[in-house]
């Protein structure tokens, strides 16, 4: 395995004194550059000293690294393999990093009240800005974190990546909660009934 802690150092440089325009370019350009897993089978393992809290906050070094651009950037070229090992992979460099729980936070729900036959529309925002709508591509999932017993309510934003429901946010969902079609309480979103318990 080829170890090299300094290649996210010579990112970060770079980018801090980029301005946003070209911050936000930069991360389009990542977002169309995606490469598969089985392209990243091919490609030399790095591990880069970089860690995703499970608040959602990224660090490097042991430092936050405060300034959300850089986060969004590095967020676009994650991915996470069939072992559940994460991913900064480009076409042409991958290095591991650790994730405490989920990439993702969602922060923020919106929901279109259906009225008739129009059905209810339930979407989350993620801690990144990514609006990820609840619905049969995007299910609700109930899963046991690493360091609790308890289960924990997840949404897949993309790929495999899970954004877990803050607190505010799932008790917000609960409001909505009713009987579903096999008696467990659960919600209705994009005509899928989700279940809020196991």
């Amino acid at each position: 395995m080829r170890t090299n802690l300094a290649t996210p150092i010579f990112v970060l440089e770079s980018l801090l004194g980029c301005d946003q325009e070209l911050l936000n370019g930069i991360i389009m350009k990542s977002k169309s550059a995606k490469i598969s897993l089985q392209r990243l089978r091919l490609i030399a393992e790095q591990q880069f000293d970089i860690r995703i809290a499970s608040d959602g906050r990224w660090y490097h070094n042991g430092g936050e690294i405060w300034r959300i651009e850089l986060v969004k950037l590095f967020a676009s070229i994650l991915l996470r393999d069939d072992g559940g090992v994460y991913w900064l992979a480009t076409p042409v460099e991958k290095g591991r990093i650790i994730v405490d729980d989920a990439p993702f936070i969602i922060r923020e729900m919106m929901v279109e009240v259906g009225a008739g036959a129009v059905p209810q529309k339930i979407s989350f925002q993620t801690n990144l800005d990514d609006i990820v709508p609840l619905d049969e591509a995007h299910p609700l999932q109930l899963r046991k974190p690493a360091t609790a017993d308890d289960l924990r309510p997840y949404i897949e934003v993309r790929d495999g990546l899970l954004a877990k429901l803050s607190r505010p946010v799932y008790y917000q969902l609960a409001e909505y909660a009713e009987a579903g079609p096999d008696s467990r309480l659960g919600v209705w979103s994009h005509e899928q009934f989700f279940p809020l318990e196991a």
